[in-house]
């Protein structure tokens, strides 16, 4: 499965794609940056766990996932998977890509791409960054959602938005 977006010439081009093995290495280090890290409340797996982890990504038929590749650079990912009976979507993108609209494009596409409805993401309550790519995109705060998630155990208060 292959999507472009972005022809206008003044715009960079972006481009989803399957997530081949070699993109595995560029995965890794972007989910060692230690900002995304604080900016997601999650931290980095070491890279046997990070390999077998998209191992399973890879192979699981109940999931999409795909490269991110801006400018000809793989810049994230981007994946939707079904979880409590919920379709949840997720992303990552590399920090040497943010804040020039990688994100934003990059998921608005793939929601085109995926069409599911309802689909949920989750994001820590301090992270503004993707707060506004979720909007940009057309998610909604979900206060029903939230309220059922309880006191977080980690101290990382989550935001269910849904598009």
């Amino acid at each position: 499965m292959e999507t472009v977006a972005g022809s206008d010439q003044n715009e960079k081009s972006l481009l989803l794609r399957d997530v081949e093995a070699s993109d595995l290495p560029v995965f890794f280090e972007h989910q060692r940056e230690p900002e995304a890290n604080d900016m997601a409340a999650f931290p980095p797996r070491e890279l046997d766990a990070f390999m077998a982890h998209w191992e399973k990504i890879i192979n699981d038929e109940s999931l999409i996932a795909m490269t991110i590749v801006f400018d000809g650079q793989v810049a994230g990912n981007v994946a939707c998977w079904p979880q409590d009976g919920q379709n949840l979507v997720g992303y990552w993108i590399g920090k040497e890509f943010w804040g020039r609209g990688v994100a934003s494009r990059a998921l608005s596409e793939f929601l085109n791409l995926v069409g599911l409805r309802p689909i949920h993401a989750y994001v820590a309550k301090h992270n503004k960054a993707s707060i506004r790519v979720l909007e940009k995109c057309g998610f909604v705060f979900s206060a029903t959602d939230t309220e059922a998630l309880g006191e977080p155990e980690d101290g990382i208060e989550e935001l269910v938005y849904v598009l």
